[in-house]
Formats: C-alpha cells, sequence, structure tokens
C-alpha cells in the first residue's frame, strides 16, 4: 500500500462523512413541504438527502432536528430571494409590488402545490411544538414589520399616501401572502396568483 493510500483510507475511516448541508436541508425542504412534518418519515428524509441515516442522526439528531434547521433554511433562502427582487426598484410602493410578485410566483405550478413551509408549519405544529411555534410566530412577525417599513418608506418617497394606515394595512397583506400559498396548493395557475397581487396592490391607493 502507498503512502498517498493509506492517508486517504485513514483519513476515509477515522473522520465522519463530508456532505453540503445547504444541499441536503434543501432536499429535506421538499418533503417536509410535499408531505407535512407528520407524513414525512426519517427514511424519505434520509433518501432524500442523499445521506446514510448514521450521518443524519450525527449532524440533526432526529427528525424535528431536520425540521426545525430546514426550517431556518427556508427563511434564509426565501429571504435572500425577496431582498435580490426588491434590490431592483427603489420607491415603497414599488417594493411592496415586488414582495406580492415574489408570492403570486411562488403560489402557482410546482411550488405553489408544494406549499409554503412556514404556512404548514403553523398549521400542523405551532399548537404542540413550544419551539416551532416561536420560529413561525418570528417568521410571521419579520414579514409584517417588512412590508410595516416598506409602507413607512412608501409614504415618505411619496409613493403611497399618508392616510393609509401602516399596522391594519401590513397585517392585511400579511394575511393576502399567506393566504396566497395556501390558495396555491390547490392548482391556481400563473394569472390568478398575479391578479391577486394586483388587486392586494389598489389597497395602497
Amino acid at each position: 500500500m502507498t503512502m498517498t493510500t493509506f492517508t486517504e483510507t485513514t483519513r476515509t475511516r477515522g473522520r465522519p462523512r463530508q456532505f453540503d448541508r445547504d444541499a441536503a436541508l434543501d432536499k429535506a425542504l421538499q418533503v417536509f413541504s410535499e408531505r407535512g412534518y407528520h407524513a414525512a418519515s426519517i427514511s424519505e428524509l434520509t433518501e432524500a438527502m442523499g445521506l446514510a441515516s448514521g450521518s443524519v442522526y450525527k449532524a440533526f439528531k432526529d427528525k424535528r432536528g431536520i425540521f426545525l434547521a430546514a426550517f431556518d433554511r427556508y427563511r434564509t433562502v426565501r429571504r435572500g430571494l425577496l431582498d435580490a427582487r426588491m434590490a431592483k426598484v427603489e420607491t415603497g410602493r414599488d417594493k411592496i409590488r415586488q414582495v406580492l410578485a415574489h408570492y403570486a410566483l411562488s403560489s402557482h405550478g410546482t411550488s405553489g402545490r408544494r406549499g409554503c413551509l412556514v404556512v404548514g408549519s403553523a398549521n400542523e405544529l405551532a399548537l404542540f411544538d413550544e419551539e416551532a411555534a416561536e420560529r413561525v410566530a418570528a417568521a410571521f412577525t419579520a414579514n409584517e414589520n417588512l412590508v410595516a417599513d416598506l409602507l413607512r418608506l412608501g409614504q415618505s418617497d411619496g409613493s403611497i399616501s399618508r392616510e393609509i394606515e401602516v399596522a391594519a394595512t401590513a397585517r392585511t397583506l400579511l394575511c393576502v401572502t399567506k393566504g396566497m400559498r395556501v390558495v396555491g396548493k390547490t392548482g391556481r395557475n400563473e394569472d390568478d396568483m398575479t391578479a391577486v397581487a394586483e388587486t392586494a396592490m389598489k389597497l395602497l391607493v
């Protein structure tokens, strides 16, 4: 056996298998979004993630650990995509339009049928799992605060009327966007969801 082979063999035997954590969690997200937390089995998750069960348990401990890590990953990715959309426009009004377009895009086709992990978690886990409930509440609060900030930006730059009541409107748009993700699971098309987004913009008139 050459020294190179020996070193490689020793490294393989002595260290746990390395894997791309984010890529694995993205695969787990698909399972949780499609099947829900309770219906998703650990065997389905390990298969989707492309990992041996030992690696999964070592990294995440159990199904709940996978879910909580996937939930955090989901929020990070979704917020990154939304920030990229909003960066393309300047006014508060246009940024809110981008927020609504972002949800419309996610509420039809494959993504629409798969649903929203945050909304699904609110339905499945919020009453029974305190940590999951805190994550859901934090996600909803962050979304509502974002819209409120954009409304205030719009009022300051003149693109949104100062007569708009910020808190109530932000909460209403939160309900609209989360409702879009629920309705999207029924197989709506792009025109359907775009029409919802455009109608919601009329709240800012």
